[in-house]
């Protein structure tokens, strides 16, 4: 018997399809380094499985959000280079840089945490510049203070300055005018820093469609996400197919219910939907407490037995119910939400519009409850600086790469339970 024929739902995670892509993003920066960017739970398809399989494809480098997602990379073993951004006051500077993370500067705040940290290596350290954006990052006002004591603190021996980097804020939406600004702005504040003595290994301002439609942002390093996972950044720039992409992730459930029911019968809360004629409804046992957005409610589509149906009545937390059309697929039958397309099911795209949003969010919603089934693993090794596949990762069933504390990881987890 298949092992996940049981489940309840789950979330193929088809590496092969990831190793592609990277390669494929590496061809389109083949003058650059790659960096495979995993927060939150690498866009939810787990963290330790898609930086295996990315260090594979070439990744030299992978990224985190948070210190946390960061660390507990290292802790499943993962070496090689790891840099991490998204840092609050007080946050586990030493810890981060015993474990030989590049951390990220956006204000004197943390560049004053970390020399005060007391590690007892020297800590690498990025100074993010804001080009533009508006988040993270160091005006350019007052850029030189920070450049300045940066480099003090480089003369002493307590920080290495590895990098110099910033971030796009509408390279998904070709021609906007603010590239060429934050281009320029990247430019000059990358040329002042290195006027002032900082050597940087990298110099990165690419993100996913950055790295797929300008290749003059290019420069040392790119920092793939999303695109990595075989989604389109936006509509505007492509469907994955054409910009070379494969879908990582499938979502599929188990339907649990099939049931005749008469002309007007009321369906789901609030009763949005009634049956417009005698019908059969199928039970999907997914909801939005597995990050099945209740926003698609009446519009998210399912294949159920080679047909898409679409979400009659509003998504509930843990079900929702399709109009079958007096169809009657036997429960257990596979309800596919989204996919790559191969048997006609919908997209991750196609949930996105249902429910007003973008692939990013649809991906990465769902929840720790729906298991991640790892399919063309490898047991072999490795890109250089990275460790071997863990030998079970060619078929294995655990949740998802956020195993922790709040969600063990079960029997089969590809990670062998270790902190992710």
């Amino acid at each position: 018997m298949n092992e996940t024929a049981s489940l309840r739902a789950r979330a193929e995670i088809d590496l092969a399809a990831l190793r592609a892509n990277v390669r494929a993003l590496r061809e389109r920066a083949a003058g650059a380094q790659l960096m495979a960017v995993l927060k939150s739970d690498a866009y939810g398809h787990g963290a330790v499985p898609c930086a295996l399989a990315a260090r594979e494809a070439g990744a030299t480098w992978l990224g985190t959000a948070t210190p946390h997602e960061a660390l507990a990379l290292r802790a499943a073993g993962l070496d090689g280079r790891i840099m991490c951004w998204l840092w609050t006051p007080g946050g586990p500077w030493r810890e981060a840089i015993e474990a030989d993370i590049d951390v990220s500067v956006s204000g004197l705040w943390a560049l004053r945490e970390i020399v005060a940290a007391g590690a007892d290596r020297p800590a690498r350290v990025q100074l993010k510049a804001d080009t533009g954006l508006g988040r993270n990052g160091c005006q350019p006002a007052d850029w030189p203070e920070l450049v300045a004591e940066a480099r003090a603190a480089e003369r002493t021996g307590i920080i290495k300055i590895t990098g110099l980097w910033s971030h796009f804020a509408c390279a998904d939406e070709p021609g906007h005018p603010s590239i060429a600004t934050q281009l320029s702005a990247f430019r000059d504040m990358v040329a002042y820093a290195e006027k002032e003595g900082v050597e940087p290994e990298v110099r990165h301002l690419a993100n996913s469609p950055a790295t797929l439609t300008i290749p003059e942002a290019h420069f040392d390093l790119v920092r793939t996400g999303i695109a990595m996972y075989g989604i389109s950044p936006a509509p505007e720039l492509g469907t994955p197919a054409e910009l070379g992409l494969r879908p990582v992730m499938t979502l599929a459930a188990a339907v649990a219910l099939v049931k005749d029911v008469p002309a007007g019968h009321g369906v789901s809360y609030g009763h949005h939907y009634a049956t417009p004629a005698e019908t059969t409804l199928g039970l999907i046992p997914v909801g939005y407490a597995d990050g099945i957005p209740r926003h698609a409610s009446g519009r998210g589509p399912v294949l159920v037995g080679g047909r898409v149906r679409t979400a009659a009545g509003r998504v509930a937390m843990d079900q929702f119910v399709v109009d079958l059309g007096g169809d009657r697929p036997e429960p257990g039958a596979e309800a596919v939400l989204f996919g790559p397309g191969d048997r006609g099911e919908p997209s991750v795209e196609d949930w996105a519009v249902a429910a007003g949003t973008i692939g990013y969010e649809i991906v990465t919603r769902i929840g720790g409850r729906v298991p991640r089934v790892y399919v063309n693993g490898t047991a072999g090794p490795a890109a250089p600086g990275g460790p071997a596949a863990p030998a079970g990762l060619a078929a294995a069933t655990g949740p998802s790469a956020s195993a922790g504390p709040n969600h063990p990881a079960g029997p089969n987890d590809p990670t062998g339970g270790a902190p992710q």
